[in-house]
């Protein structure tokens, strides 16, 4: 028992502050029965935080505030599609929330969905699956797909230098080859702005 608990607090750990995980993401480690014993151990402790019913997330914690913060939506979200098996992708507007570039209300994320439709309230943010094709699945990153989203969803019109610092600003560097090969199928205008984006960023590197 304690092999697993020590694999399963060693696996939150290394995925860092604000992910948001089920027993499924663990099921290599162990049984479900001590995977499930475990995760009440450290929900118990404070360690991590119980979301939904099954869903669990290793809280951010705020200096100024002195008290962790809500829940990552997207990272729930994401947690939700491995748990249940959904190929899910972030609409505009959740895309835009994801990135910072939002000029709707914020607290709303909807993700397109081949699962069925289902809401969720994660505090005060509202998480709502839409059962709907899926123009681009074929992306090996969500990265990529929060990405080409926002991208679409602004316009070729607004996409500016700010835009553009913004997009370097919030991508991993170490994911920039990656997601430029991953894009290279989508319209050539919004690859141009992504790739005009990164180059920003290999430019002051």
């Amino acid at each position: 028992m304690k092999a697993v608990t020590d694999k399963v607090i060693s696996r939150i750990y290394g995925k860092g502050r604000g992910w948001a995980f089920s027993q499924k993401d663990f099921a290599d480690l162990g049984s479900s029965a001590a995977i499930d014993v475990a995760l009440h151990r450290f929900q118990k402790k404070g360690t991590i935080r119980r979301v939904l019913r099954g869903l669990y997330d290793y809280p951010r914690y705020s200096k100024k505030l002195r008290q962790n913060v809500s829940p990552d939506v997207d990272q729930v979200a994401q947690a939700m599609a491995r748990k249940f098996g959904w190929r899910i992708q972030p609409s505009g507007p959740a895309a835009l929330n994801i990135l910072g570039l939002s000029t709707q209300i914020p607290g709303q994320y909807t993700y397109y969905s081949d699962g069925p439709d289902r809401h969720y309230q994660i505090g005060k943010a509202s998480l709502t699956f839409e059962n709907a094709p899926l123009k681009e699945t074929g992306f090996k990153y969500h990265q990529s797909a929060v990405l080409v989203g926002a991208t679409k969803s602004l316009g070729k019109e607004h996409i500016d230098r700010s835009t553009l610092t913004h997009i370097r600003d919030w991508l991993d560097p170490k994911m920039q080859s990656a997601i430029l090969k991953d894009t290279r199928s989508v319209s050539s205008w919004i690859y141009r702005a992504i790739r005009e984006a990164l180059r920003k960023e290999e430019n002051n590197g």
